[in-house]
């Protein structure tokens, strides 16, 4: 039985072209029992309404790598992806208590990785496509989310 993602479930935005973040998030995907976890690139329609409805705007360059916003709330950096890896099974969820470390250090590492990572993991010229078995967890560009 496949569980459906909710409305008021979290979602990931990520940069489509990267793929290092694409390939993150389908560690996430896959390692996401609860299925709650839903996904749109920063690139789509779908990530702009989202953060048009709140106010904000697409972030670019090393600031675009994963957000994950819950509800009306727009996590960055560490903390985004951290926040996401405490929704996975074990033991990735306990990757979540590295939150006990301070942020300038989470984000600091986090920056020196994103600042790199188109020379280390290069870049696609598009979004790659979810895999059939994951499609229902990203959010399409022509309806609502």
């Amino acid at each position: 039985m496949s569980i459906q993602p909710q409305p008021a479930d979290p979602v990931v935005l990520y940069d489509g072209v990267c793929p290092l973040c694409a390939g993150s998030v389908l560690f996430l995907a896959r390692c996401d029992p609860a299925r709650r976890l839903r996904f749109a690139t920063l690139q789509s329609a779908a990530a702009r309404r989202l953060l048009a409805a709140r106010g904000l705007a697409a972030p670019d360059g090393e600031a675009a790598t994963v957000l994950l916003l819950e509800g009306d709330v727009l996590y960055r950096r560490s903390e985004a992806v951290l926040r996401a890896l405490r929704r996975l099974s074990a033991p990735w969820c306990w990757l979540g208590m590295l939150r006990l470390a301070p942020r300038w250090l989470r984000d600091g590492i986090y920056l020196a990785v994103a600042r790199r990572r188109r020379r280390w993991f290069g870049h696609r010229d598009r979004c790659r496509l979810p895999a059939p078995d994951l499609a229902d967890r990203f959010l399409p560009d022509g309806l609502e989310p």
